[in-house]
């Protein structure tokens, strides 16, 4: 992330989600505001995806075949089977109401997505992960947030185009994938035309993946784990964490390809890959370059983060209770090189 992170917005979200659509979006821009254009796609030839899914109904259809997931919830790694349809929760705390922490132009992604006038962000709450060390707990654990009906979100998603942002960041979309989808099918239908970023914690079923080819045009997910117990220890007791991530960016792959910049210098299609470099090598950072490099090509997008913090219960364990320092990340960056990665993107060593 860049000089906006998400953890500026945590201030705001509570009054921003509540805020009604009828209002201004500015107060949701909280410490991060920058003049935006209106309506300022910048390749007006550029079709998203889902559009073609739109016109021929498959697009609903899709949404509906996720929404029956929820009935004995399956949607996610962990399967948890809450009666979601009923209004029961799920391990990651959503039920069947779709809510919204807070959605803005957000200046704090990756540069190819956030371009001059912003990256259209919408925050959903509640996760399936659940982090110890997370910077949003509030969040994907502490439920902050505001229950959205499917026509608010479409207009949310209408109302960032307006606002001139170069695409739809949807974060943590997992457990809300089908009424992403049924969402995103009425905005498509009173006239989105941005590119959608699927931007996860990386943990996704192939068989829902499937669902969503032809539909997400750039794929943003985490790849936070070389090793299963680390993923138990730190994310909830998600063990399969490694294996099915590295089954997701398969499949991701195979949908959107490499991400590279268009001559405008944004990204439309493809596959940009995040770690974070942890303290103590906890995500086993040098496997994680490893696999990508053996098992994706060369020029695959991967975001090098340094930022880690010690959030929430970070304290409770002392490997992970400090900042990062220069030397471990910087091992990090240099085994990729050598790895042969080409398209990295690398934070300032000033950061630290």
């Amino acid at each position: 992330m860049g000089e906006c992170s998400r953890r500026r917005f945590l201030g705001s979200i509570s009054s921003a989600a509540a805020a009604s659509l009828t209002t201004s979006v500015t107060p949701m821009l909280a410490g991060c505001r920058r003049r935006v254009r209106r309506q300022s796609l910048a390749d007006p030839d550029f079709q998203p995806a889902y559009l073609k899914l739109h016109q021929t109904g498959e697009l609903q259809r899709r949404g509906r075949e996720l929404w029956r997931l929820m009935e004995t919830c399956s949607l996610c790694p962990r399967q948890c089977g809450a009666r979601r349809l009923e209004g029961a929760e799920g391990f990651c705390g959503g039920t069947n109401r779709l809510v919204t922490a807070a959605f803005h132009p957000h200046f704090g992604e990756e540069r190819s997505l956030v371009g001059d006038d912003g990256s259209g962000t919408v925050f959903f709450s509640n996760c399936n992960l659940r982090c110890v060390f997370c910077i949003n707990w509030q969040i994907s654990q502490g439920g902050a947030g505001h229950a959205t009906s499917l026509d608010a979100f479409a207009t949310m998603m209408l109302r960032l185009q307006e606002m001139g942002c170069h695409n739809i960041n949807i974060v943590t979309p997992t457990h809300y994938s089908p009424h992403i989808l049924l969402g995103l099918d009425i905005a498509a239908r009173r006239g989105l035309r941005l590119p959608l970023v699927y931007n996860t914690n990386g943990w996704e079923r192939l068989d829902v993946l499937e669902l969503l080819d032809g539909i997400v045009d750039i794929y943003l997910p985490d790849f936070k784990y070389a090793e299963s117990a680390m993923a138990s220890k730190y994310s909830s007791g998600a063990d399969s964490y490694p294996a099915v991530t590295q089954a997701a960016l398969m499949e991701m792959h195979r949908q959107v390809g490499v991400a590279h910049p268009a001559e405008d210098g944004l990204t439309y299609r493809g596959l940009m890959i995040r770690h974070l470099v942890m303290p103590n090598d906890v995500g086993g950072s040098k496997r994680v370059m490893s696999w990508i490099a053996e098992n994706l090509p060369s020029d695959t997008y991967v975001h090098i983060m340094s930022q880690y913090r010690p959030m929430h219960r970070a304290a409770e364990y002392p490997e992970i209770a400090r900042r990062l320092n220069r030397r471990e990340y910087r091992e990090v960056v240099e085994h990729a090189k050598q790895l042969g990665l080409t398209n990295l993107d690398i934070q300032r060593m000033s950061l630290f």
